[in-house]
C-alpha cells in the first residue's frame, strides 16, 4: 500500500498503529519496535502521574527518534464516584471478600475521594509535543483540541458507535479509530452505555466510511495480515493492533499473561465491569464468572483499588483462576513473540 491520509498525517511510513495499552502495558521497548518498524507505537499513560509520563517520554527519546502516540483519557473517574457512600462501599467490598479470604489477605481501606489527572497529564502532553495525541471515553474541551492543533499534534479520538464518530468529527478531530466490540481491554464508550455500544469491526468501518471524512483507524479483532488487509477492503485508512502486541515480549504483560494469550485453551474472552468498574474485554475466570455483569461494583477507578491487592496475590500464590488477562476476541492466529516480527510480516503483507 502506498502512502495515504494516515501515513501522511503522521509522517508514518506504513498505516499500522499499536494500540496504546494503559495499566503499564505499555513500554518504550513495545512503542520503539512499532514506530522504528515505520508504523505509530503508543504509550497509554492513563493511570500515571504527569512525572512519570515526562520521565515516559524521556525513555521513549533514548530508543526511538520517530513518531508516536500519548493516550489519555478524558473521563479518568466515574461521575458516580463524587459522594458514593462509604456505606455502599462497605457492602460491594464483602462481595469480593470471599476471594480475599481464600487468598488469606485482607480486604483494601477505600476512599472515593480520587481526583481526575487528565487536565495535569494533558499539560504535560503539551509539554512533551509527541506527533499524535489519542483519547477514549470522550471528546477533550475545544481549548485542548485547539492547543494541540497550535502544537502541531495531531488529535485521534476513538469511537464505538457512528454518533460517536459523528461527534468526533463535529470536533474536527484528525483521525478516528473504529473501536470494534471484539477489541481486548476497556470499551471506550462515551455517549451511552457500553453494554449498549457493542458494534462489530466490519459494520463499524462501514458505517463511518459511508457517514463520515475523517480518516478512519480500524481497531478489534485485527491481529494478522488477513484481517489489516479485510479491514482495508472495507475502507479503514490504517489499522491498530492491541492483544497481538500485548503477546509479544517488549510489552509490560506478565510472562503468564503472554503464555495464556498463547494459549488454545484460554481464548474463551467474557466482558465483564468485575476489574475496574468499567466494561472490558478479558480471558474468562472464576471472578468474571461468579460477578455477573448486572451486578453492581465499584466505580472506575476505584473498583480497580479494591482488585488489585486480589491480582497480586493470585499472582503470588500462582492461582490463575482469579487473576484478570486482557484479550481480544481473536487469538486464534497469534504466533509472533517480538514486535518487530509481528511488524515486518505486515509490511511485507502491504507491499505484496
Amino acid at each position: 500500500m502506498d502512502s495515504n491520509k494516515i501515513t501522511q498525517l503522521l509522517g508514518i511510513e506504513y498505516p499500522i498503529l499499536q494500540g496504546p495499552m494503559g495499566g503499564g502495558f505499555s513500554t518504550a521497548a513495545l512503542l520503539a519496535a512499532v514506530s522504528n518498524a515505520g508504523g505509530l507505537g503508543s504509550y497509554g499513560a492513563y493511570t500515571i502521574t504527569p512525572n512519570e509520563i515526562l520521565a515516559a517520554a524521556e525513555e521513549i527519546k533514548s530508543v526511538t527518534s520517530k513518531p508516536y502516540n500519548i493516550n489519555l483519557w478524558v473521563k479518568d473517574v466515574d461521575d458516580s464516584l463524587k459522594d458514593f457512600p462509604q456505606q455502599k462501599i462497605e457492602k460491594i467490598k464483602q462481595l469480593f471478600k470471599p476471594y480475599f479470604d481464600e487468598l488469606g489477605i485482607e480486604l483494601p481501606e477505600l476512599s472515593a475521594n480520587i481526583p481526575s489527572k487528565f487536565e495535569d497529564q494533558v499539560e504535560v502532553l503539551f509539554r512533551i509535543k509527541p506527533a499524535a495525541f489519542s483519547f477514549v471515553f470522550g471528546i477533550p474541551s475545544k481549548e485542548i483540541l485547539d492547543e494541540a492543533r497550535r502544537l502541531g499534534i495531531k488529535t485521534i479520538g476513538a469511537a464505538t458507535t457512528l454518533d460517536e464518530a459523528l461527534a468526533l468529527e463535529e470536533a474536527k478531530v484528525d483521525a478516528i479509530v473504529a473501536a470494534g466490540f471484539e477489541a481486548g481491554g476497556h470499551r471506550p464508550s462515551f455517549l451511552k452505555p457500553a453494554q449498549d455500544s457493542f458494534t462489530g469491526l466490519f459494520t463499524l468501518i462501514q458505517q463511518l466510511k459511508a457517514k463520515t471524512s475523517t480518516p478512519i483507524i480500524a481497531a478489534g479483532g485485527i491481529t494478522d495480515a488477513t484481517g489489516m488487509k479485510a479491514a482495508f477492503a472495507l475502507g479503514a485508512d490504517a489499522v491498530q493492533l492491541g492483544t497481538a502486541l500485548l503477546a509479544t515480549e517488549e510489552s509490560g504483560a506478565t510472562p503468564l499473561h503472554r503464555k495464556m494469550l498463547f494459549s488454545q485453551q484460554h481464548n474463551s474472552t467474557t466482558v465483564t465491569k468485575s476489574l475496574t468498574g468499567r466494561m472490558g474485554r478479558m480471558i474468562s475466570n472464576r471472578i468474571s464468572d461468579d460477578i455477573k455483569f448486572e451486578t453492581e461494583v465499584l466505580p472506575f477507578p476505584l473498583q480497580t483499588k479494591l482488585i488489585a491487592p486480589l491480582k497480586v496475590a493470585a499472582l503470588a500464590q500462582g492461582r490463575e483462576d482469579m487473576v484478570s488477562f486482557w484479550s481480544g476476541q481473536n487469538t486464534v492466529a497469534l504466533r509472533h513473540h517480538k514486535a518487530a516480527d509481528l511488524m515486518q510480516e505486515l509490511i511485507q503483507a502491504l507491499k505484496s
